[in-house]
């Protein structure tokens, strides 16, 4: 080569890496004045500052601490408490399993005993997920950092909560030992179902203190805090056990643990021995739910049960879950004051209806829990608050129960037609006095009885429940049509496969829970307007200052004559109708029963100007009860609490309906007597029943993920 072209090639690559160097200029001078003039400056700075206060207002004592919440009933009587115990379970570090510290470490952070509270590279892995995904999606976090979270922190991903997270961890390794933040860690930590440290850990799922726990046992229990819901020893060991091989794995090839003793941990078989406690009873299992559900909504989660595919499900999933947990968590150390619109008094009573109606029926399962179950809910027909829920029969026996109530989804038999087929009806050009046909068809469904009468009223077909009727005028607005004011009131196992004539009979692929059939009554009692059910009327810090309050939001799923309509139908139903003689003796009452195919479903959910209240009766592995049927056991339960409740209340009736072409209604009963419900037969395809799951406690999918412990 040529020195001429020699002296062109230096040029060009001098010029290059002069104009590389002014860009580099250019984007630092442009980061700079990006970062003061647009304002970061100043919130990092005041981040930065709230860090150092932070850490110096700590002590030891702050790390030890925990806040008990409160629940409270409508009368300001004492319901439950909650409190994570880190006091009472908390380790010095001398008494934290050496294995505990390696495990943590090496699955955790590596660098833990050389960086000084952050880790640089891993914060600039971060970063740059962030800014490929537009959110914060990796940790980048130490063990420092993840402390200065759980202890100072919100769970909020966003650039100011990391930020400030660093500067405390920083703040944190100036004034602690390593071994004292990793003391704090691991006492901090959460650990799944309520249980917060090392310790509280060992004793909530061994039955035993950390000390006298083996190696593989200490992995395991490592491999929760990760995340909690994932790795769930009691719902999903198998995850646990692969994490905790993986931290072995690490272990082994960090030097902790030699291959021989890492095989053996691996092999050892995980057996849980979880002590025995009382169960939680209905009222609380229901209250932390409704609680960490409100929680959620302040935060600003949108609830959905509607899903254009299996990612976007899935996703939602995700969130829902990591929220539920946080907020979770939240109620056992917070601190919070819980109200709730709970009357004991009357829980009591529904209760006892429940299980006194139910009390020759002593058949047990083998961990000695009835067969035949009931569920029951009554709503505050003023305020559309819960006032009473029962998830079963009382047994007092140890561990958690499935709060049927609201986990548990069975199918509503005719009990769904006043509000997927006739309150829709008379929106439109129906009223109680115009004449349907009761007649077979050939892809129709039959009337149990085999009886058809041909011209009838729409109040008659209510009363006696005529499955052909109500078939027809659902095919008449479309299945679709019908199912968006049960989507309306917020029912959450609907399924796509549901628009089809048999959900006008309660055929659903999934079922409806008691909870959700009180607050579709209730909402026909309450002029058509739905209102979301829960029983928290209000929470408070510690200082007893809002938090939140539970807004009345009203929204209108049937329109007024339309409600008032079939209100006035629902009290022929009670009178004269299926239901006949359970109508109250001294309030008018209104009220619809329901039945499924041979006999596996009862449900009766009636109301009167003060209450709505919804009863399922059933076994929790569908099967036939001979002689069960909305108006039998469901019914019995429903008058026998309603009665009770409205001792001493001001008789009120039912606001009367309008009629275009007459005066307004009072409630004209028509005198036929009718036989008893109508159930779908042979001609239909049999709903798919749900079996409810084990009676752990655990929730139902995207109900209620995590464990309330």
């Amino acid at each position: 080569m040529s020195k001429k072209k020699k002296k062109k090639k230096k040029y060009r690559v001098f010029w290059f890496f002069a104009k590389l160097q002014i860009l580099l200029l250019v984007l630092v001078a442009g980061a700079l004045g990006w970062y003061y003039y647009g304002g970061y400056a100043q919130k990092v700075g005041a981040l930065q500052r709230e860090a150092k206060m932070l850490v110096q207002s700590s002590s030891e004592t702050t790390f030890r601490s925990v806040q008990t919440s409160l629940v409270y009933d409508a009368n300001g009587k004492l319901i439950s408490t909650l409190k994570g115990e880190k006091d009472v379970y908390y380790l010095e570090y001398e008494d934290i399993p050496a294995y505990a510290v390696a495990a943590m470490i090496s699955i955790e952070d590596k660098k833990f005993y050389r960086h000084n509270g952050i880790d640089v590279k891993a914060i600039m892995r971060a970063a740059k997920a962030m800014i490929e995904n537009g959110e914060v999606t990796q940790g980048g976090s130490t063990i420092t950092q993840q402390l200065s979270k759980l202890i100072f922190l919100t769970q909020e991903r966003t650039w100011e909560r990391k930020i400030e997270e660093m500067f405390i961890a920083v703040g944190l390794e100036k004034v602690y030992s390593k071994d004292k933040i990793m003391e704090f860690y691991l006492n901090n930590v959460y650990f799944g179902n309520g249980y917060y440290g090392i310790q509280a850990a060992s004793k909530g799922y061994f039955s035993a203190d950390a000390k006298d726990l083996s190696l593989s046992q200490i992995a395991f229990l490592c491999a929760i805090p990760n995340n909690p819901s994932l790795y769930d020893p009691v719902a999903k060991m198998e995850n646990t056990i692969k994490r905790r091989d993986r931290i072995l794995h690490q272990m082994l090839e960090d030097g902790k643990i030699s291959q021989t003793t890492c095989e053996q941990a691996k092999a050892e078989v995980i057996t849980l021995n979880r002590p025995e406690k009382t169960k939680n009873d209905y009222v609380e299992t229901y209250t932390y739910y409704c609680a960490i559900r409100a929680l959620m909504k302040q935060q600003g989660f949108q609830f959905k049960a509607e899903f254009s595919s299996e990612e976007e499900k899935a996703r939602y999933q995700e969130e829902y879950d990591a929220l539920y947990e946080e907020c979770q968590k939240n109620l056992y150390t917070q601190g919070y004051r819980i109200y709730t619109s709970i009357d004991l008094d009357m829980q009591q009573m529904l209760q006892e209806s429940v299980d006194n109606n139910l009390a020759e029926f002593t058949e047990q399962k083998e961990d000695g829990i009835f067969t035949l179950q009931s569920s029951a809910v009554c709503i505050d027909n003023h305020t559309g608050h819960v006032k009473a829920i029962v998830g079963g029969r009382n047994q007092n026996l140890p561990g958690y129960t499935l709060n049927r109530a609201y986990q548990s989804f069975r199918q509503p038999g005719s009990a769904i037609k006043p509000l997927i087929v006739y309150t829709p009806a008379l929106e439109g050009k129906y009223t109680p006095d115009t004449i349907v046909q009761d007649v077979k068809t050939e892809e129709g469904p039959s009337n149990s009885s085999g009886y058809y009468e041909g011209d009838i009223t729409l109040r008659q077909a209510v009363a006696a429940s005529k499955n052909t009727v109500a078939w027809n005028l659902l095919e008449e607005m479309t299945p679709q049509a019908g199912l968006a004011y049960l989507k309306e009131m917020k029912f959450s196992r609907l399924d796509r496969k549901d628009e089809r004539p048999t959900s006008a009979l309660g055929g659903f692929t999934n079922g409806v829970s008691a909870v959700e059939m009180a607050s579709g009554y209730a909402a026909i009692a309450n002029d058509g307007k739905f209102r979301e059910p829960t029983c928290i009327v209000k929470i408070t810090d510690a200082k007893d200052e809002v938090i939140l309050e539970t807004e009345t939001e009203e929204v209108e799923v049937y329109k007024e004559n339309a409600a008032r309509m079939m209100t006035d139908m629902l009290v022929s139903a009670v009178q004269e109708g299926t239901g006949r003689g359970l109508a109250l003796s001294s309030m008018p009452s209104a009220g619809k029963t329901g039945t499924t195919n041979d006999n596996k479903d009862g449900w009766f959910a009636g109301y009167t100007s003060y209450y709505t209240t919804s009863v399922w009766v059933g076994y929790d592995m569908p099967r036939e009860l001979p002689g069960l049927s909305g108006s039998s056991y469901p019914g019995s339960i429903w008058r026998t609490f309603m009665e009770q409740v409205h001792q001493g209340l001001e008789p009120v009736d039912f606001l009367p309906y309008i009629d275009e072409n007459q005066e307004p209604m009072d409630g004209q009963q028509n005198e036929t007597e009718y036989p008893e419900e109508e159930i779908p037969l042979e001609n239909i395809d049999e709903p798919q029943e749900e079996v409810p799951p084990e009676d752990t406690g655990e929730p139902w999918e995207d109900v209620s993920p995590g464990q309330v412990g």
